[in-house]
């Protein structure tokens, strides 16, 4: 595998820097690290900036890791220069921007990579493979149908206030969810975000397909009491699988505390340059499709509560 990529990072805060971090222990160089200093005063990067560093000649790919609110147009700035992305969640604002990139990463042969960590998590993929496998055991048995509910709290951050829950942290169990099933056989049955935007609950029932009936249940709270990241399991009646369950996506320390998966961030950043790298083709773009739909159902039509 190549490792000798050369880069630019658009936002240094937080997450611009565990990324950074990763990729620069595979030794990506990276160019140009845009950070607050380097907008103007219209709050855009610098236009001298663009033409000496975001050119394809120079870089292989751009990070982009500044507030949501910019995704979308730091991409479609790399990805219309033939620059291939990794940008964090979520990849727009708006479900039409985001289909936007989508469609432009394809044409232009470049690669449109979302950093939707959850997805690469070993618990999750792990429960994954396990809950797939028993309803698709189940097959079409009477009573196997189920429920599943996703729900992920956890106290107050000043990070990623420029946008509401739904984009903050429900396009992540979207992600989840949309890696098990198709988007066009899901149905948003009813999607409410609080007034202060730091609660939402969505559900959602698959209309067809092999697991017709079964029902979705979103619950996110960034304004909690408690931090909690799980995915709980019902099935009903007779003939389906024989027990309900709960899964945590974030393992708990005997205080407490949230146990962060460090493998999620590598996992991805591995996916990511094996995409670089030419493998996984079709999958890339799935998943970056995936991601795009996320912020469809993230952003459709609500009624505050």
């Amino acid at each position: 595998m190549r490792r000798d990529y050369k880069a630019v990072l658009f936002g240094n805060g937080t997450m611009g820097e565990r990324h950074r971090k990763f990729f620069e222990y595979s030794d990506v160089q990276f160019l140009k690290v845009f950070d607050l200093e380097d907008l103007d005063s219209a709050g855009n990067v610098r236009a001298s900036f663009v033409d000496e560093f975001v050119s394809k000649d120079k870089v292989d790919f751009a990070v982009i890791a500044s507030p949501a609110t910019t995704h979308y147009e730091y991409a479609k700035l790399c990805l219309e220069r033939g620059i291939s992305v990794f940008v964090e969640k979520p990849l727009a604002t708006l479900g039409k921007q985001a289909q936007e990139l989508v469609d432009l990463a394809i044409r232009n042969n470049v690669i449109l990579f979302v950093a939707q960590s959850e997805c690469f998590n070993s618990v999750f993929l792990n429960f994954r493979k396990h809950f797939m496998n028993e309803i698709g055991a189940a097959g079409n048995a009477a009573g196997s149908s189920f429920r599943l509910e996703f729900r992920r709290e956890h106290k107050y951050s000043a990070r990623c206030r420029d946008v509401n829950v739904a984009l903050d942290l429900l396009v992540h169990d979207l992600s989840l969810c949309l890696s098990m099933f198709a988007y066009d056989d899901l149905n948003v049955e009813k999607f409410t975000i609080s007034k202060n935007e730091d609660r939402a609950q969505m559900q959602i029932s698959i209309v067809k397909g092999a697991h017709a009936g079964a029902e979705l249940d979103f619950i996110v709270d960034r304004n909690s009491d408690i931090d909690v990241r799980t995915i709980s399991v019902e099935f009903g009646g007779d003939g389906g699988p024989a027990c309900d369950y709960s899964v945590s996506l974030a393992p708990h320390d005997e205080n407490g505390e949230v146990i962060h998966i460090s493998d999620s961030l590598e996992n991805e950043h591995k996916f990511f340059l094996k995409l670089m790298a030419g493998a996984c083709t079709e999958w890339g773009r799935r998943a970056a499709q995936s991601a795009a739909n996320a912020v469809k159902l993230a952003t459709i039509s609500t009624a505050s509560s």
